[in-house]
């Protein structure tokens, strides 16, 4: 039988590493997992108790509002002018949705038709890929760099585009090769879009994960920019709430109208115990983010202090939870899910193939820091004995 969207996509390939992971702890291997980007660290104690509180309330077990209970919406406007100075009417500029990619995804419908073309990084997090897909959208891949090189990327990618992008998504900083921007940055992205008349997206999916002094600011920072950008605002990571589906759109009020028309049809919102108990942490667990934000910068030093002692060159990421590793030289010859799946088997260690983020990720692999400092430190023997060739 042949089914819509689903044929066009390509085979998952962290699926592949999953099961070698799989069969290697049945047959008793103890693999050392930083595949898949899940987080490890447990909630809030409030966010617990909340929600066990309010769903003890039969009241709070009928339907909800899909575009989030006033108060949460009040919560994440709150959040966005204590963290970043940024001020939002939580009435129109601000939308709960059902964790970010189901947010990201019907965003792409209401954005994108068959005929439309979106701009997106290369590489990029699967679902900036395909969500534009699903909606019938072409992509056009602009190469992911730095500063200037990305900006020229980006107005090259534009100028040989036909018919010209309705959209632009970005994410920093980035999942999954960890560069990491300034607010100059995205006054040049508003910029751009401006001049252009495009929508941007920013995946602000990190933005609480900053290392060494660094923060991550938020694209509505810039003077202007809600006229034409909306950023999408996650519990995942900075609350550790991962399974809760909790995440935000913010910024400009038609393309928040428009998603919550869409979504007034597509769902009654998330739970409402959940929204209730998210709610009061934004409001009281305000320094949990930090706590999250400690632990991962001791993660990743840890990490590429253990490969670059090994002979594994790597540079310590400014943010996010990953670290995004070349493959040494010594190795190349391999490809990233050739590579990946050699770690699995000769040194018990499991990474995300970079093959995975698209055709600019091959080359790398990619590490989740879901593992405590033990257990990097045992996948760092690990990978020495394993990688000889390294030196």
């Amino acid at each position: 039988m042949d089914f819509r969207r689903i044929d066009q996509l390509p085979p998952y390939v962290f699926s592949i590493i999953n099961e070698l992971k799989i069969e290697a702890r049945r047959a008793g291997n103890d693999v050392v997992d930083f595949g898949f980007g899940n987080p490890d660290l447990p909630s809030p104690d409030i966010a617990i108790s909340k929600l066990g509180e309010a769903a003890q309330l039969s009241r709070n077990h009928r339907y909800s509002a899909s575009r989030g209970i006033p108060k949460l919406r009040e919560a994440a406007a709150n959040l966005y002018r204590n963290r970043f100075a940024v001020d939002l009417d939580p009435e129109t500029e601000v939308l709960n949705v059902i964790g970010a990619k189901e947010g990201f995804t019907h965003l792409m419908w209401v954005l994108l038709q068959p005929g439309d073309a979106c701009l997106v990084p290369a590489p990029s997090y699967p679902i900036h890929i395909w969500g534009p897909i699903f909606a019938g959208s072409a992509i056009r891949e602009v190469a992911l760099a730095e500063g200037d090189e990305f900006i020229a990327n980006l107005e090259r990618a534009w100028e040989y585009s036909w018919p010209k992008p309705r959209a632009l998504v970005i994410s920093f900083p980035h999942n999954p090769t960890t560069i990491c921007v300034d607010l100059g940055f995205f006054e040049r992205i508003v910029e751009f879009a401006k001049e252009r008349n495009i929508i941007v997206v920013h995946d602000n999916a990190y933005a609480d994960v900053g290392f060494d002094g660094y923060e991550p600011p938020s694209i509505l920072q810039v003077p202007g920019a809600k006229d034409c950008c909306v950023e999408l605002y996650s519990m995942t990571k900075s609350f550790s709430m991962a399974g809760w589906r909790i995440a935000f759109l913010l910024g400009n009020r038609e393309v928040i109208a428009a998603l919550a028309k869409l979504k007034s049809y597509l769902d009654y919102g998330t739970f409402q115990p959940i929204q209730i108990a998210a709610t009061v942490t934004l409001n009281e667990a305000s320094d949990h983010p930090k706590l999250v934000k400690d632990i991962y910068q001791s993660r990743r030093n840890t990490l590429c202090d253990g490969l670059n002692r090994i002979g594994w060159p790597i540079k310590r990421p400014m943010g996010t939870m990953f670290v995004w590793a070349r493959i040494p030289e010594a190795y190349s010859h391999l490809d990233s899910l050739e590579f990946s799946s050699y770690l699995v088997e000769k040194a018990c260690v499991a990474t995300s193939p970079g093959v995975g983020f698209g055709p600019g990720g091959e080359g790398h692999v990619r590490f989740a820091l879901i593992e405590n400092e033990q257990r990097i430190g045992q996948a760092v023997r690990n990978l020495r004995k394993a990688l000889p060739e390294l030196g």
